[in-house]
């Protein structure tokens, strides 16, 4: 049985890509979180600061609904979650992700996409989300990264089982 789970949000394609390669790549099942309401061009808009990923961003309290869930996620040890970089940190949907399930001694790896920002604050936005988790330092990716890369990237982890 399969102790390991890629679970990614993606708003343009790329974080899917480099989450689908890094499950291939390591066998771990994948699932995409999937926003209710679906982010259009204009709500991803950053420059305005009305647009609702703007408005989400700035408001920490934030939790965009989602469709769906992980069924049986105690049946995972390790959680990879993936997302695009905003504003130098995790999207506010990825902490209503977290924190729809009981994450009590699992262990969190967060990895994300963005063309030049780096992780930022983001564990440190995330850990209220993942109680009772261990929250890794996470690693954030060029759209462009191989598959022996990202391979390489969560064996290093050394929590894949």
């Amino acid at each position: 049985m399969n102790r390991t789970l890629v679970a990614y949000f993606s708003a343009s394609g790329v974080t899917a890509k480099v989450a689908q390669n890094l499950a291939a790549s390591i066998g771990a099942d994948l699932f995409e979180i999937v926003p209710e309401t679906p982010y259009t061009d204009a709500d991803l808009d950053w420059n305005n600061p009305h647009s609702r990923s703007s408005v989400e961003m700035k408001d920490k309290s934030s939790r965009p609904a989602i469709v769906g869930g992980v069924e049986s996620i105690g049946r995972y040890d390790t959680i990879f979650v993936g997302f695009p970089i905003w504003w130098y940190v995790a999207p506010t949907i990825i902490s209503t992700f977290l924190e729809q399930y009981d994450l009590t001694g699992k262990t969190i790896i967060p990895f994300a996409t963005s063309g030049s920002s780096g992780m930022g604050r983001t564990n440190a936005d995330l850990e209220p989300s993942c109680k009772g988790a261990l929250l890794k330092e996470g690693r954030r990716f060029s759209a462009n990264v191989g598959t022996d890369e990202l391979k390489r990237w969560a064996e290093s982890i050394g929590e894949l089982n």
